[in-house]
């Protein structure tokens, strides 16, 4: 987990092109339900997450009732959470069904052209958009001290009590790299 907070200087800690504490790129993307979604009228609205995922990435499985769950706890309340499948169409479209995945997916593939300007080091990638602070969280693969992290920021800012999306004793370990 990678935070802004930390202290540390906005540099980039795995490799990629978006850093912290850097302005994250804008775009517009196809979502699924068919409407264009565009990151600059998002922001608008306040913090956005970001998640680069694949449907043949096991990481992301085990991560999609998770991000479900975040979705459900802060539904509609003050902030932007999207899902970025770097499939196409149908690849993303059979990963929703067959993962009972809620949240908003937009379709980045084949062309993964906002893909290649976040350039996300692994699936899944998760990148927290703060107003006026840019890109505050990047942090890859599954790990539940991020997901409870992102969901106390996210209670934050919609005032909202904090809702626990990963608990420990789960069945599901701490941590599976993407």
């Amino acid at each position: 987990l990678r935070t802004l907070s930390q202290a540390l200087p906005p540099t980039c800690y795995s490799e990629c092109m978006v850093t912290m504490g850097s302005d994250a790129p804008d775009f517009t993307l196809p979502g699924l339900d068919g409407p264009r979604y565009s990151l600059h009228e998002a922001r608008e609205a306040g913090p956005v997450l970001l998640v680069f995922w694949q449907a043949g990435c096991g990481a992301c499985k085990m991560v999609a009732p998770y991000l479900t769950r975040l979705r459900e706890a802060y539904e509609n309340i003050g902030w932007t959470f999207w899902t970025i499948a770097q499939d196409g169409p149908e690849d993303a479209r059979r990963f929703v069904r067959e993962q009972g995945f809620r949240p908003a997916v937009l379709v980045d593939g084949p062309a993964l052209e906002v893909s290649d300007l976040y350039d996300p080091p692994a699936t899944p990638t998760f990148y927290l958009i703060e107003p006026g602070a840019g890109v505050t969280l990047e942090v890859d693969g599954f790990d539940k001290q991020a997901l409870n992290d992102i969901s106390r920021r996210v209670a934050g800012y919609t005032g909202s009590g904090y809702v626990e999306i990963a608990p420990a004793d789960d069945g599901n370990p701490p941590f599976k790299p993407g």
